[in-house]
């Protein structure tokens, strides 16, 4: 039976008059000092006049705009030592205005609105009986598709309709503070595992101590710099050492932004080339304390990095990065609490299956297990997770997504073992949800994606991208979901209707055979499908879903048993009855050690055949 998804209205989407202010600098260093010159040549009128208009211009669009004018003239002051001035002389109208010259507004979602997460509100005080307050994420695209991450705040009724409050006229960036003490051995190794393996490592890292701040390391880079002739790749790597020293560091909102004005912008080379698809999850520690976690990727053009972003109150958050050598791909989603007393995540660290890694420390990944691979026909070119693990009395439900046909993006669903997250017990056969034909154009056409999903009343609130541009939202029941997941252990009213039209593969190289088991089943109502041995199952498993594999034994190319062996290395989890007319007790221990259903000797007997069928349709377990 289909999953009900109950589309909604609400739409969010870019909106280019949100602005913040970004540093400018017009090409070299003696253009900006020719700037500052005929700055300092106008008159004083000159200087009040064009404050005056520059600040009745923009005071209104930023908070503390003069402010800013400082904080940019600060990047510039030293050029005045070209030009014979002393910058302590200049009076502050003039530092202003020199400041607005190298200030520039960016629109920080002028191109895209996308890849939205949901969490909890750490406060959910005011509100009436079933109500939640969530917060949602977003990934918002700007000019040059550098990424942010930016925030809405909205209420869930009882009937999971969603209403938010109007994002604020101002858009607000952190004070950021860089302050980590380094360990030369773990730093070094990082940079390994980066792949950022030159000579030039050497010639930095081998001018400081075996634990460094900050400050030495800029140190070293800038002597570096001057005693050696470096080449392209060489000032790449440099850069790069700087890019993992300073992925390390803290920001602080102000305290009377509301969290739509707060925007985490790649305001240091750590991201210049953007924050893409943050993963949030509301995370309780074993002492019952709560943190929010995000895991999201920084690119600046030449490497990659997985960070982890931290935060209580979504004031101040605290910023690391992700180290060993199975966290070194997109897609980390960290589970919501330790597992066995150890860290658990979701990653894609060959780019194509699921896996899930542990951990004693939420920053050091070094195993992980493989533990969903490309099946389905709108999934054969890659899968991947839709957002952090929710925890449910059935197990771990995780929201995925699939690559088919035409770079198509699909989300479907998998259920893990609530004990061990390695074990798949459940798989949707069909995508839980496909692009209609208003969400398939944008950006990237043919795209939902999700970075993450709540449950709230019996629903799952799933929050979704439209091909990249803009987003939305749908909720799932739940018990239509864990159905789905685990077929039979949630009978419904429309359970008789559901075994009559259970869809049968029936793997038989005898054609007589094939014909005999066929008129049996499509008498009865069961839909069938036919495969002539376990190669030709194998490809029909991928192309469409069954409920039930009727297989001979002995077969050429691919057995019976071994296609359940490869049916098993896969974890594709369909009840398969073994048919056999060479019986042996070989034949039947090999079968139960596989995990088969049942086991009938030919020849196939009406009655006997259907009353199994019933038997696993109706409990499948």
């Amino acid at each position: 039976m289909p999953i009900t998804v109950n589309r909604k209205t609400t739409r969010f989407y870019p909106n280019p008059k949100r602005v913040i202010t970004r540093h400018f600098m017009p090409g070299q260093e003696s253009r900006a000092r020719n700037i500052i010159q005929k700055v300092l040549s106008m008159s004083v009128k000159g200087h009040q006049a064009l404050l005056n208009q520059i600040l009745r211009n923009y005071s209104h669009r930023h908070r503390n705009i003069t402010r800013i004018f400082e904080q940019n003239y600060d990047k510039v002051s030293h050029l005045l030592e070209g030009i014979n001035i002393d910058p302590s002389t200049l009076p502050m109208e003039q530092k202003l205005i020199i400041g607005a010259y190298f200030t520039m507004e960016y629109s920080i979602e002028s191109a895209a609105f996308f890849n939205p997460s949901i969490i909890e509100d750490p406060f959910q005080g005011g509100l009436s009986k079933d109500q939640k307050r969530a917060i949602i994420s977003f990934r918002a695209t700007g000019e040059g598709h550098i990424s942010s991450i930016a925030f809405r705040n909205c209420i869930i009724d009882a009937n999971n309709y969603m209403t938010c409050e109007p994002p604020g006229d101002l858009v607000d960036v952190p004070e950021i503070v860089t302050r980590h003490a380094y360990d030369k051995k773990t730093f070094l190794n990082k940079l390994d595992e980066m792949n950022i393996v030159k000579d030039v490592i050497a010639m930095v890292i081998d001018q400081i101590g075996d634990t460094f701040i900050y400050g030495e390391l800029q140190a070293a880079i800038e002597k570096t710099k001057k005693s050696k002739d470096l080449s392209y790749t060489q000032q790449k790597v440099v850069e790069s050492i700087n890019w993992l020293a300073i992925s390390h560091y803290e920001v602080t909102f102000s305290m009377d932004t509301a969290i739509s004005e707060r925007v985490l912008f790649p305001v240091s080379y750590t991201e210049s080339n953007g924050i893409e698809d943050a993963r949030f999850v509301r995370f309780v520690n074993d002492d019952g304390s709560v943190i929010y976690y995000a895991t999201y990727t920084a690119y600046n053009g030449y490497a990659i990095l997985p960070k982890l972003l931290e935060t209580k109150d979504f004031y101040h958050f605290k910023v690391e990065p992700i180290h060993g050598e199975y966290a070194q791909n997109k897609g980390l989603a960290l589970f919501p609490r330790r597992i066995k007393g150890q860290y658990a995540m979701l990653s894609r660290i060959d780019g194509v299956n699921n896996y899930v890694m542990f951990s004693d420390n939420i920053n050091l990944w070094r195993h992980a297990e493989k533990i969903q691979e490309p099946l389905y026909s709108w999934d054969l070119v890659q899968v991947g997770n839709a957002g952090s693990p929710i925890e449910t009395e059935h197990g771990w439900l995780v929201i995925t997504h699939g690559v088919g046909p035409m770079r198509t993006y699909s989300l479907g669903a998998i259920l893990l073992d609530k004990e061990d997250p390695t074990k798949v017990i459940g798989r949707l056969k069909e995508p839980l949800l496909v692009a209609n034909t208003d969400e398939r154009i944008g950006y990237v056409p043919n795209v939902v994606y999700s970075c993450g999903s709540i449950i709230h009343n019996g629903s799952l609130v799933l929050p979704y991208a439209m091909s990249d541009y803009a987003s939305t939202y749908a909720t799932v029941p739940l018990d239509e979901l864990f159905n789905a997941l685990l077929p039979g252990k949630f009978p419904s009213k429309s359970a008789q209707s559901f075994e009559s039209q259970a869809s049968i593969l029936v793997v038989e190289d005898d054609a007589s055979t094939q014909k005999l088991i066929s008129k049996i089943l499509t008498g009865t109502g069961y839909r069938v499908k036919l495969a002539s041995d376990g190669v030709d199952a194998l490809m029909r498993i991928a192309q469409e879903p069954f409920d039930v594999i009727i297989s001979d034994i002995l077969m050429p190319n691919l057995d019976g048993l071994q296609l359940l062996e490869q049916m098993n290395k896969k974890n594709i989890d369909i009840p398969v009855i073994f048919i056999t007319g060479h019986h042996n007790h070989e034949y039947k221990l090999k079968s139960e050690q596989l995990g088969a259903i049942e086991y009938i000797q030919k020849p196939v007997k009406k009655a006997q055949l259907l009353k199994t069928l019933k038997t696993i349709l109706q409990n499948p377990s």
